[in-house]
């Protein structure tokens, strides 16, 4: 990325975050849904629920609650683009001597920040109901790293969404399966519970890697092949979004 273009994005992302900070409700309602299925599962659910580990329910479930966190925040990004579009922003844009990506890497860029607060405030409320951690230093910034990689790669899913869509309902309706994903993985049971065809489905599908690493990080045991698994996905994720939400970016602007 040139000068430039650097330049460009800084500028266009300050504008991105101060329309957040201007309704902060947003990123309280992304981080009202988790703690809300937090406390479901911990006060409700988790009781009869034998994960197998001897560790608390709410350290098990943790890894999955921050991945539905980042699923529901990323809806906003699509809608806050779907308005611009509809808005003429991009129109007018184009007519300004500035790169024209970096008006796409405001919209990702405010969304892995907003989210990253968003995943604090939960992690916050999850330590208030008794989640503990044997995670280093070293373990807890590759969960934030990890984190973060799963923002951007959902974040440029949402850009899609956001420059595909015809309605604001449209725009954001894309986030539903992946918020629902999660609940098919080994996020909050474990995968050898659930029947054949559906056990076999969450043990190959990205999520369960993810989560698997996150929670041995934050356990401080060994993470195993399920990282570089899980970084296979998201790497592979963030190339074909981003591939694809820059084509489909081109073309509407052509």
């Amino acid at each position: 990325m040139s000068t430039q273009a650097l330049s460009d994005t800084s500028a266009l992302t300050a504008r991105s975050l101060r329309h957040i900070l201007r309704s902060p409700d947003t990123i309280i309602t992304t981080a009202v849904t988790p703690v809300a299925l937090m406390l479901l599962f911990v006060f409700v659910l988790g009781g009869a629920i034998n994960t197998g580990s001897g560790d608390s329910y709410i350290n098990y479930m943790l890894p999955g609650i921050l991945l539905i966190t980042i699923a529901s925040g990323i809806a906003y990004t699509a809608y806050r683009l779907f308005l611009d579009m509809q808005g003429g922003i991009f129109e007018r844009f184009q007519s300004m001597p500035i790169a024209r990506s970096s008006v796409l890497w405001a919209h990702v860029l405010t969304s892995l920040a907003a989210n990253l607060v968003s995943i604090g405030l939960v992690i916050g409320v999850a330590l208030l109901l008794g989640f503990r951690t044997s995670a280093s230093p070293g373990a807890w910034f590759a969960i934030i790293g990890i984190l973060a990689l799963f923002t951007l790669a959902l974040t440029w899913v949402a850009v899609i969404a956001g420059l595909s869509a015809k309605t604001v309902d449209g725009a954001s309706a894309f986030s539903y399966p992946l918020i629902f994903l999660p609940f098919i993985s080994s996020a909050f049971v474990p995968t050898a519970s659930m029947p054949g065809p559906v056990a076999w489905f969450a043990e190959h599908q990205p999520v369960t890697a993810i989560v698997d690493s996150i929670r041995n990080l934050f356990a401080g045991a060994p993470v195993g092949s399920e990282l570089w698994v899980a970084l296979a996905w998201l790497v592979g994720i963030l190339g074909v979004a981003y591939g694809a939400a820059i084509l489909i970016y081109r073309r509407k602007i052509r």
